[in-house]
């Protein structure tokens, strides 16, 4: 099986959607999904992931199932924390929060991380608990069992899976799915909008170790001549 993780397109928050720019990027994302197909398509609940998987189910003339557990809201609230300046912020990027995590006692906890005293005090271990659960079961469903050292392929196939979802949620849906420890890898990795990150599940039976293949893939957008740049800011 090969996942496909995709970011939405260029947001607008509030109200929840997509910008001009998010709408073309989306629809560059059908083209290049378009040239091999999915088998099936899963979205989260909010309306700009919605928005960015409209093209390529037209395009495949896919129906997407719709997963509220992906949804951006719900990780905001248990994964985010209070800044110097008040407001709440994602944790990979408070600066604070951020050296907790490259700390080496941090490391030392690896998949105990939420053990360190800094993270006792939040919501990220109830949050990242909560996707963690799902994942598996959603996995489960594509037909691989999450162990303790990875999965087993109780169903392999050859599908071609893709769950158009968020940054914010993604990175913990990824550290999850892939058995890395949060803070090292949402200190480590992002993905830029309709940033396409493939994993291959083995198509064989016994033991599945997940390897990504492509990470936040924005190919799709050079090729239809736009920026490719993250979040609008830094040039690639």
């Amino acid at each position: 099986m090969l996942l496909f993780f995709i970011r939405h397109g260029d947001p607008i928050y509030s109200p929840d959607s997509l910008t001009p720019l998010g709408h073309r990027q989306a629809e560059a994302l059908a083209g290049r999904l378009s040239l091999h197909g999915l088998d099936k398509l899963f979205v989260s609940s909010s309306r700009r992931a919605r928005q960015t998987a409209e093209p390529t189910c037209r395009a495949l003339r896919l129906q997407a199932t719709v997963l509220d557990w992906c949804n951006e809201g719900h990780a905001w609230e248990e994964m985010t924390v209070i800044n110097k300046e008040g407001y709440p912020c994602w944790a990979f990027l408070d600066s604070r929060m951020r050296q907790c995590f490259a700390s080496e006692e941090m490391f030392l906890l690896g998949k105990r991380w939420y053990e360190h005293p800094a993270i006792q005090a939040t919501t990220m271990k109830q949050g990242f608990e909560r996707i963690q659960e799902n994942a598996d079961t959603f996995l489960e469903s594509l037909g691989y069992r999450h162990t303790v050292n990875g999965y087993e392929a109780i169903r392999p196939n050859t599908e071609r899976v893709a769950l158009f979802a968020h940054q914010g949620f993604g990175l913990a849906f990824l550290s999850a799915v892939l058995d890395i420890p949060y803070p090292l890898f949402s200190l480590r990795f992002d993905m830029g909008h309709t940033g396409m990150t493939v994993i291959e599940f083995g198509a064989g039976e016994g033991l599945v170790i997940p390897r990504v293949l492509q990470l936040s893939n924005d190919s799709h957008i050079y090729k239809e001549g736009l920026e490719t740049s993250y979040q609008n800011e830094i040039l690639i």
